[in-house]
């Protein structure tokens, strides 16, 4: 048979495994913006079906998954939503207000194609918080930038995790409130 009109293989194969399945759960996928014990803080994607769009708020609360078998690597919390040095803007999660903050800032340096073991990354100490001249370092491993901005005075102030990435996690679940099985997206080869 013609490759052209065997389109509807894959669709059938996925609809017998369904019908197998019984009760269904959820996937979604969120920004690791907090942790403490056994329980996750995320901001979701709003937009599941295209490019990742983290700005689903108030942020949701999730327990990791019973069965330490069901969860990949210990994701690392933080605050850093989205870097976009093209329109001068940073969007971080406020942990004390529970929403999202959007910073314009100026940019002094930019470092593009930065991989997380780049020694750059390690010799920056991103993030950092310089208060006296307001520049602030941090890196995307998202967008794999490192910069350095000159943010607002009334943002510098923010605990030093509201500028560090939050590792992207995918879960899946019958509760919300709790994954029966997690993947660190930002630490699997799969992103």
């Amino acid at each position: 048979m013609h490759a052209n009109r065997m389109w509807w293989l894959p669709a059938v194969a996925v609809m017998l495994a369904v019908a197998g399945c019984g009760d269904f759960g959820a996937v979604e996928q969120g920004i690791v913006v907090g942790s403490e014990g056994g329980e996750l803080t995320l901001v979701l994607d709003s937009n599941p079906d295209g490019t990742p769009r983290y700005d689903r708020t108030p942020a949701v609360h999730v327990r990791i998954p019973a069965d330490p078998d069901q969860m990949g690597p210990a994701p690392q919390s933080g605050g850093l939503i989205r870097l976009d040095t093209k329109n001068r803007r940073v969007i971080l999660y406020s942990a004390t207000e529970d929403r999202l903050l959007m910073v314009k800032f100026e940019l002094l340096k930019d470092a593009r194609n930065v991989y997380p073991d780049d020694a750059r990354v390690a010799r920056s100490g991103a993030p950092k918080v310089d208060r006296a001249t307001g520049a602030v370092t941090l890196y995307a491993p998202r967008s794999r930038e490192l910069v350095t901005i000159k943010a607002p005075e009334a943002v510098l102030a923010l605990p030093l995790d509201a500028w560090r990435a939050g590792d992207v996690v995918r879960y899946y679940f019958k509760d919300p409130g709790q994954a029966l099985r997690m993947m660190n997206v930002s630490q699997s080869k799969i992103g």
